[in-house]
C-alpha cells in the first residue's frame, strides 16, 4: 500500500517546498463544529488526526473552531493551538456566517474542515476532507433533508474549494465523477490507525474485558454505527445461516441507529435469533482492541465505505476480516480479507465459513493483514495532510465557479 498512500497529483519536490518554505508561519482554522458529534469514524478521524498534526510542532498555529463553547480548553497547554467558541443557532450560519467573521476577527490564514462543508465566503484558501459519497452512489440512503444538502451545497464547497482531501483512491475518482473540481486539486490521504490496535494484550485483560462486557469464549463482531450502508439486514441473515448452529454469538460493537435503519436493528428479532446476538454499545478504544483480538472475524460486508476505519482497526489486531469486494473495503484490505459479494447473503455466509474453517487461509488473512496495517499511521496521515494544506495556500485565490455536474442526473461508475 506505500505506494498509494502519497499525495496524488502533485509532484514530489512541489511539496517539498511548500512544507519547508511555504508561506511562512500559517494560523490554520480547523472547522470542529462536529468534534462531539455522534461516535464513529469522522469523529475519530477528526481526533486522531488533529492530535498528530499538533505532535508534528511544524511551527504553524492551529485555531480551533468549536460550536460548542465547553470544548474550548479541550488542547489547553499544546503549543501553538489557540481555542475559539463561535455558538451559531444552525449548522448553516455557522459555516457560512459564524466561521468567515472569525476568520477576519482572528486573522486566520486558511480554513481547513476535517469534514465535509467550507465558508463559501471567506477570504483565505480553503481545504477539506471527503470521507466518502455514498450520497450519491446510493442517494436512496440518505435522509431527504441530507440529500438536498448534497445536491445544492456540496458542490459548490467543491467548486470553491482550493483542494479535496480524499480517504481513498476510490473516493477521489468518484469526487472527480460528481463534483465539479480538477483533479489536481483531489488528494488522496489515507487514514491512519492507533497503536493501540497493534499492540498485544495480555491474557489477564483480555479476560477483564470478556467479564466486564460479558462476551463468550468465541463470537463474531461487528464495529460501527447501523444506516443502510452498513448493509446491516443482509449481514445478519448471512450470519444467521451459519453462526447459531456453530455456536458463535455475533457482537456488535456500537450498534446504535445512526438514520434510517430502526427495523434493521431490529432483524435479529425478526429471525428469531435475538439470543444470539449481543449488543454491547460503543466503547473505548482499548476496550475495541481486546475484542478484536478475541473475536473469530470482524464481518463488514458494507454496500459502500471509503477508507473505514474497523478494516484498519482489525487487520492491525490481527483480527480475520469478511468484508465486501467493492469500494474503500476492498481496497483498503485487498487480499487480507474474505471479499464477499455485500448483495448476496450466500456469499456473505460462505465467507464467514471459509474464514471459520480454513485454517491456512485464516492465518494467511492474519499475516497480511499486520502487514497491511503498517502503511497507516495518524503521523503519516497528518504530515501528509500539513503537507495538502501548505501546498493549497500557494495557489491562486479562487471564487465559486459554475457547478457542474448534477449529482441528481450523473450515474455511478
Amino acid at each position: 500500500m506505500a505506494e498509494t498512500c502519497t499525495v496524488v497529483g502533485v509532484e514530489p519536490d512541489v511539496l517539498a517546498v511548500a512544507v519547508s518554505q511555504g508561506e511562512g508561519q500559517l494560523r490554520i482554522g480547523v472547522m470542529l463544529r462536529h468534534y462531539d458529534q455522534h461516535p464513529g469514524g469522522v469523529r475519530v478521524y477528526t481526533h486522531r488526526l488533529l492530535r498528530a498534526l499538533l505532535d508534528l510542532q511544524s511551527g504553524h498555529e492551529f485555531v480551533l473552531l468549536y460550536r460548542n463553547p465547553t470544548l474550548v480548553g479541550t488542547y489547553h497547554g499544546c503549543a501553538g493551538v489557540e481555542e475559539i467558541a463561535i455558538p451559531s443557532r444552525s449548522v448553516l450560519t455557522w459555516d457560512q456566517l459564524a466561521v468567515p467573521g472569525a476568520v477576519r476577527r482572528h486573522r486566520i490564514d486558511m480554513i481547513f474542515n476535517p469534514k465535509y462543508s467550507i465558508p463559501l465566503r471567506a477570504n483565505c484558501p480553503a481545504v477539506w476532507v471527503c470521507h466518502g459519497l455514498d450520497w450519491y452512489v446510493m442517494p436512496w440512503a440518505s435522509k431527504f433533508a441530507d440529500r438536498l444538502s448534497h445536491r445544492f451545497l456540496v458542490p459548490r464547497y467543491a467548486s470553491r474549494t482550493d483542494a479535496i482531501i480524499a480517504v481513498s483512491q476510490g473516493t477521489r475518482q468518484l469526487v472527480m465523477q460528481f463534483l465539479p473540481v480538477p483533479p489536481e486539486r483531489v488528494i488522496t490521504v489515507y487514514s491512519g490507525v492507533g497503536d493501540i490496535f497493534r499492540q498485544p494484550i495480555d491474557d489477564v485483560r483480555l479476560a477483564e474485558v470478556r467479564s466486564k462486557r460479558a462476551l463468550p469464549d468465541r463470537f463474531l463482531l461487528y464495529a460501527g454505527a447501523i444506516y443502510p450502508p452498513k448493509n446491516f439486514t443482509r449481514l445478519v441473515r448471512a450470519y444467521a445461516r451459519v453462526g447459531p448452529e456453530r455456536g458463535l454469538p455475533l457482537v456488535v460493537a456500537g450498534g446504535e441507529n445512526r438514520f434510517l435503519s430502526a427495523g434493521e436493528i431490529r432483524e435479529p428479532e425478526a429471525l428469531g435469533i435475538g439470543e444470539w446476538v449481543r449488543w454491547i454499545g460503543w466503547i473505548e478504544h482499548e476496550e475495541l482492541a481486546a475484542c478484536y483480538q478475541m473475536a473469530e472475524a470482524l464481518l463488514l460486508p458494507s454496500l459502500f465505505e471509503a477508507c473505514p476505519l474497523p478494516v484498519l482497526e482489525a487487520m492491525a489486531a490481527g483480527c480475520p476480516l469478511v468484508t465486501a469486494d467493492r469500494y474503500g473495503t476492498k481496497e483498503l484490505a485487498g487480499p487480507a480479507a474474505a471479499l464477499v459479494d455485500p448483495e448476496s447473503e450466500e456469499s456473505i455466509s460462505a465467507g464467514i465459513v471459509r474464514v471459520l474453517d480454513d485454517g491456512a487461509f485464516r492465518s494467511g488473512l492474519i499475516a497480511a493483514g499486520r502487514a497491511r496495517s503498517r502503511d497507516f499511521t495518524w503521523q503519516r496521515c497528518a504530515t501528509e495532510t500539513l503537507q495538502v494544506l501548505l501546498h493549497a495556500a500557494s495557489f491562486p485565490r479562487r471564487t465559486e465557479q459554475a457547478v457542474r455536474p448534477d449529482p441528481a442526473t450523473s450515474e455511478p461508475a
